[in-house]
């Protein structure tokens, strides 16, 4: 309990939150540790999809992205609860105040008791995580497939030319190096050049429209992209398949 001044006059300024606001920073700068735990677990499962390992390893690393929303989740609702605890006592006169401990477990207990599975579709790392699973398989699976069908004498730079279509950048009209995702609506762009573009729209206080030919998304943010780490990958491989049939 925060200590209190032995003044009698005011209310809530006798009672020192400094304390309680280090510890929440310490807790907000964990949350970064876990969101950072969740981007390795998900460059771990794509390599493990990459390189064909057994599904069994692919699963342990759903698992450790469950626990790691799970933990996320728990944080959260403890960060609420200790401030909704602070704001409560805030608004109370000095002898009205109660156990600031048993407060926040209190609240802390009524937000568990309404967490639901339908937390992992709120959680944006969990979602991309099983998305960019999804994609890296169905390019890697359409990869194989186009090539083992290909029949013989089929020229191979038609292949390579068909392979790159969605590898190309709407701004650009180059291979994409880094490709980031439009959350809103699914297309695709080279980083840098999607950047630039929505800045120079914003510093002349106009909206960003997808660059994508019939995009009807309007209004584009930057928090709108995310990295598509699926597809960097199967650029990658494709580039290096490339490469050695070339040799």
């Amino acid at each position: 309990m925060p200590g209190r001044s032995s003044s009698n006059s005011g209310s809530a300024g006798f009672i020192s939150f400094s304390g309680i606001e280090s510890a929440l920073s310490s807790l907000r700068n964990f949350q970064s540790c876990i969101s950072s735990g969740m981007d390795i677990v998900t460059s771990v499962a794509l390599d493990l999809v990459q390189t064909q390992t057994e599904v069994s390893s692919e699963y342990s690393m759903e698992k450790a992205m469950v626990e790691f929303v799970i933990m996320d989740r728990e944080l959260n609702n403890y960060i609420k609860a200790v401030e909704s605890a602070m704001n409560h006592v805030k608004e109370e006169r000095p002898e009205n105040i109660p156990d600031l401990k048993l407060l926040v477990e209190k609240k802390f207990l009524s937000l568990q008791s309404k967490n639901s599975d339908a937390d992992f579709q709120n959680n944006e790392k969990f979602v991309q995580f099983k998305q960019q699973l999804k994609e890296l398989k169905k390019r890697c699976g359409l990869q194989a497939d186009r090539e083992a069908d290909a029949p013989e004498g089929v020229d191979e730079d038609m292949i390579v030319t068909q392979s790159q279509t969605n590898f190309i950048c709407p701004i650009t009209q180059l291979e994409m190096k880094k490709p980031v995702k439009n959350k809103v609506c699914g297309h695709t762009y080279e980083e840098e050049a999607i950047v630039r573009m929505i800045e120079s729209k914003h510093k002349r206080k106009k909206k960003a429209c997808c660059p994508k030919i019939g995009c009807s998304h309007t209004d584009m943010r930057m928090s709108d992209l995310i990295q598509d780490e699926a597809l960097r990958r199967a650029i990658e491989n494709h580039n290096k398949k490339r490469h050695r049939h070339s040799e």
